[in-house]
């Protein structure tokens, strides 16, 4: 470890000892510091620094295409292949390590003329032994005989939820045709923090547009539709002025010393705001099929078809064999087994033919294909642990029995098992719905009743029942909910009976619609924007949505909102769906807009609450709330200083024991 002469201690108690403290322990720490302590010494909390390299930084006319960078001590290179970026941006990656005092980078390919280069290592230097960061570190040179020194910045968000997005690269064009990002690499590149922000670094002067990629491929261009990318018709010029900013001397943790005015070179711009998303997935193609359960099978595509694949049996009749249930989307297709002997037989071989995308016209082609499908559990292990489920339940029934308690000579049948949400208390905005976990073979409504309770008596209300578009084996249930009031759902055994014939116990579930003191009620007036169609979220601390509605007239009523910590967010829903729509670079369609109030929101029961809200009155990477940011800044390597808070710890043992003071 060095050695290091310490001239400041800072001494935060009793004042009449600060005086004197101070000489003895100047006078102890520079007795330490030459002659050495019985624990080694003082820390080593100087970070590393360069000595030279080769070509020189900053250097012009530079033909070679490896750089040797010098250091004062042995340093250590972090994670280099993710921190370090080398612009303009290498198709060939480059070598970069580091070796004892020495870092070598050696560029694979061919250098552009009259072109700067940057070698941007970020914070991944730092010294070998102890760790001390070096702090960010540039390099550069040129083929030329100027050098290019302008630098932007600014931020990439996800455009669905302006989440920061680390790790994405960022690009620079001077050519301003709209079809480049297809065509041709970046000309200058850099890659996010963890708080989406970026800094292009060697930049020429002239006219540039900004974009993002997520490159799978390491061409730096934009050619496959899985590739997260944000894009803007905007157009900047850098430049730079003087400007000063303030930097805060810490004492310690909690304590400032000093706020200093340090003047910089600000270079602009500095907020440029890229937008990212991903296109839609609409190449189709078969991701996989299971039959994780004996009496259904799936069949999972990467994107949704109006047309069902077309199945044949080719070890049973495939006639009238199954019940189809496609999801929402029509991306996932299951078919339930209705006969017994079917669900019993291991191994069923199918001959199917569904639709894919075709990789040279991108349309749909007819794709044949056979499949032999398997249950995760063999019949003879089923009907193993039906066998011991059944021994179990004649166990009990014995016990039963010897006890002389009710017992059962027949085991009971498998019901059918609905599910019913919610439970217990309702919202007056609420529906009931009802899920079955296979398919229902026969509904009668007439087993379905609803009563509401009056003065202590029960009377029938009346409701409204349908299925589910988005699923088969799901049903609503509406009314017109009283607030304060009881209510009582009564199903039939009868009501419900699925495919297999199983039917469900009666079922009789209280509801409680609860008082309109136990709401909140959240207007919100909005302003900033021209848009007239806008969507507002009501969102829980977990950036889910709680309630949703379509502004009227620039304002968002809340109604029925249950008292707790609210935040909010609003999309302009230009197709009219009610839902976030992503962009298409091919068609230039940029995603739908997403703005977030910059703070959040307190309901509390009986109250109404009303939030004005300029939806552009902050920047988008200024909106979002931390609390609900699930990407945290990383934080920044700082100096320990270590060396401080020890002297000030030897000296306060120094006072204790000549003066029995305690500090």
């Amino acid at each position: 470890m060095k050695r290091q002469r310490i001239t400041k201690i800072h001494v935060t108690k009793h004042p009449s000892l600060r005086e004197g403290l101070g000489g003895i322990l100047l006078f102890l720490l520079v007795s330490c510091a030459r002659m050495g302590s019985p624990d080694g010494g003082w820390y080593d909390d100087t970070p590393p620094y360069v000595l030279g390299s080769t070509p020189a930084d900053k250097s012009v006319n530079v033909s070679s295409r490896r750089v040797n960078i010098y250091f004062n001590e042995y340093i250590k290179l972090e994670d280099a292949q993710n921190k370090v970026i080398v612009s303009p941006p290498q198709i060939e990656t480059p070598e970069i390590k580091a070796g004892g005092k020495r870092i070598i980078v050696d560029l694979k390919d061919s250098l552009k003329q009259n072109t700067t280069y940057t070698i941007d290592f970020s914070d991944a230097i730092s010294d070998n032994n102890e760790g001390n960061p070096m702090g960010n570190y540039t390099f550069s040179f040129s083929t030329g005989k100027e050098i290019d020194t302008l630098e932007v910045s600014g931020y990439v968000l996800n455009a669905e939820n302006l989440e920061p997005i680390k790790g994405i690269q960022v690009g620079l064009y001077d050519n301003l045709s709209d079809t480049v990002f297809k065509k041709e690499p970046m000309i200058r590149i850099s890659r996010t923090d963890s708080r989406g922000r970026f800094t292009v670094k060697g930049v020429a002067p002239g006219t540039y547009r900004a974009y993002a990629l997520q490159d799978a491929d390491g061409d730096f261009v934009y050619n496959q539709k899985s590739e997260m990318i944000a894009f803007n018709h905007e157009t900047f010029e850098p430049s730079w002025k003087p400007d000063t900013r303030q930097d805060t001397i810490w004492r310690d943790s909690l304590h400032i010393d000093n706020i200093l005015r340090v003047p910089y070179t600000h270079f602009l711009p500095d907020d440029i705001t890229l937008l990212a998303f991903t296109v839609v997935q609409d190449n189709r193609y078969l991701v996989k099929t299971e039959r994780q359960e004996p009496n259904k099978l799936g069949f999972y595509f990467s994107y949704g078809d109006s047309l069902p694949p077309v199945l044949h049996g080719l070890n049973f009749n495939a006639d009238s064999a199954f019940v189809v249930e496609p999801s929402a989307k029509n991306d996932t297709i299951y078919y339930w087994l209705r006969d017994t002997t079917l669900i019993n037989q291991d191994t069923l071989l199918i001959a199917t033919e569904y639709r894919i995308t075709d990789d040279s016209t991108g349309v749909l082609v007819n794709k044949p294909d056979t499949l032999e499908l398997l249950p995760k559990m063999s019949y003879e292990r089923r009907m193993k642990e039906k066998q011991k489920e059944i021994e179990k339940w004649l166990k009990e029934q014995e016990k039963k029995k010897k006890r002389n308690e009710a017992y059962d000579s027949i085991m009971p049948r498998e019901v059918l098992k609905l599910k019913i949400s919610p439970s217990g208390s309702l919202d007056p905005d609420q529906r009931i719905v009802i899920e079955s976990p296979t398919p229902i073979e026969r509904l009668d409504t007439a087993g379905i009743h609803l009563y509401t309770k009056v003065d202590s008596l029960w009377y029938e209300a009346k409701f409204r029942f349908r299925p589910l578009r988005e699923c088969i084996r799901k049903y609503e249930l509406t009314a017109d909910w009283k607030m304060d009031t009881e209510y009582s759902l009564e199903i039939d055994s009868a009501a419900f009976e699925d495919i297999y014939g199983l039917v469900i116990n009666p079922v009789k579930q209280g509801l409680k619609v609860k008082s309109e003191d136990e709401y909140s009620t959240l207007s919100v007036n909005l302003s900033g924007t021209d848009e007239q169609c806008i969507i507002v979220q009501l969102l829980n601390n977990s950036d889910a949505v709680v309630k949703q509605v379509r502004a009227e007239k620039g304002v968002a009523d809340f109604f029925y909102v249950n008292p707790g910590t609210y935040y909010l967010r609003a999309f302009t829903d230009r197709n009219g769906n009610n839902m976030w729509d992503t962009g298409d670079y091919h068609t230039d369609r940029q995603p739908e807009d997403v703005y977030y109030y910059p703070r959040e929101t307190e309901c509390k029961a009986k109250y109404d609450i009303t939030r004005d809200w300029n939806l552009t009155a902050k920047k988008r990477f200024e909106q979002k709330p931390q609390a609900i940011t699930k990407q945290k800044p990383e934080q920044e390597k700082k100096l320990q200083n270590r060396n401080a808070k020890r002297a000030e710890e030897l000296g306060k043992e120094y006072i204790r024991k000549t003066t029995g003071v305690k500090l």
